[in-house]
């Protein structure tokens, strides 16, 4: 049985699954569906049109489904989706996705198991995968994919459609503008690949001798050859008869092909450039 508080406000369009708890002064607005065992603590609002899956968890001040800060966005009928057991901390801001038929599915879409700590930001159109950590006041803007199983420090920022490869490591105040290769550690202003991120991967029982061939593979192409001849020799020695080598080389092969300012879904953008005139007249 859910319990709602009575100074919540919870719209009569809005669904609640079984066993959901709303603090006081939560808000839950139309087109809003909350699954099963969700916990809204006080102050916390959802804004629609979004569905929640099971067991996630908003706490105060955060705001999760608000509508995207994109100049194209008309009021289209754009929805975040999220998955189950996700944790949205203190003041943490998720947008929905912009207008449908301007280069976007409409779409925010959040996995399993993520935790978004204090402050962090998730931009319209984000897709992000499972267990992925957020650290507090992270940037994430429009349109970027990260993959499972990733770790991002404290005040790091993420420029609109990078990706970022399963497992990898972004440092605390870290400034990405290209893609991320999975398995790898990047920090500082440059986005430096500073190594295998060996620690996260034992964590999630990748076996040894995986773990071992990444770190080969970083070492031929970013201590010793770069990426091009590193990859000749990893495709030449073996070293891409691993899955997770290989998986790794099949994601630089994609940014060195198809890389736009070093983002590859950059390259597949369909949206023109955002009318600021139309937005700005439209405001006078």
């Amino acid at each position: 049985m859910s319990t709602i508080h009575p100074l919540a406000c919870v719209d009569a369009k809005a669904e609640l699954g079984r066993d959901v708890n709303v603090g006081p002064f939560a808000y839950i607005g139309p087109g809003v569906r909350v699954g099963d065992g969700c916990v809204v603590h006080h102050h916390a609002s959802l804004l629609g049109p979004a569905e929640f899956g099971p067991a996630n968890v908003f706490f105060p001040q955060c705001v999760v489904g608000g509508a995207p800060q994109d100049l194209k966005y008309k009021g289209g009928p754009t929805r975040l989706v999220t998955g189950r057991d996700n944790v949205f901390r203190e003041s943490v801001t998720v947008h929905r996705g912009t207008e449908v038929d301007r280069g976007s599915q409409g779409e925010t879409r959040i996995g399993d198991n993520n935790l978004l700590m204090v402050g962090a930001h998730i931009a319209h159109d984000v897709h992000l995968g499972d267990n992925i950590i957020l650290a507090n006041n992270v940037l994430i803007a429009g349109h970027v994919k990260i993959e499972d199983r990733v770790n991002v420090g404290g005040g790091s920022a993420m420029h609109h459609f990078v990706t970022v490869g399963k497992y990898a490591y972004v440092g605390g105040m870290t400034r990405v503008t290209h893609d991320v290769p999975p398995f790898m550690k990047v920090l500082g202003y440059d986005q430096e690949v500073r190594g295998a991120n060996g620690e996260g991967m034992r964590r999630w029982k990748i076996p040894d001798g995986s773990i071992a061939a990444v770190r080969r593979a970083w070492k031929l192409m970013y201590a010793r050859h770069g990426v091009v001849l590193g990859i000749r020799e990893i495709e030449a020695n073996g070293l891409i008869d691993d899955p997770h080598v290989r998986y790794l080389v099949a994601f630089l092969k994609r940014k060195l092909e198809f890389g736009v300012f070093g983002r590859v879904r950059e390259h597949f953008r369909e949206d023109a450039d955002s009318d600021r005139e139309s937005f700005y007249s439209a405001k006078s």
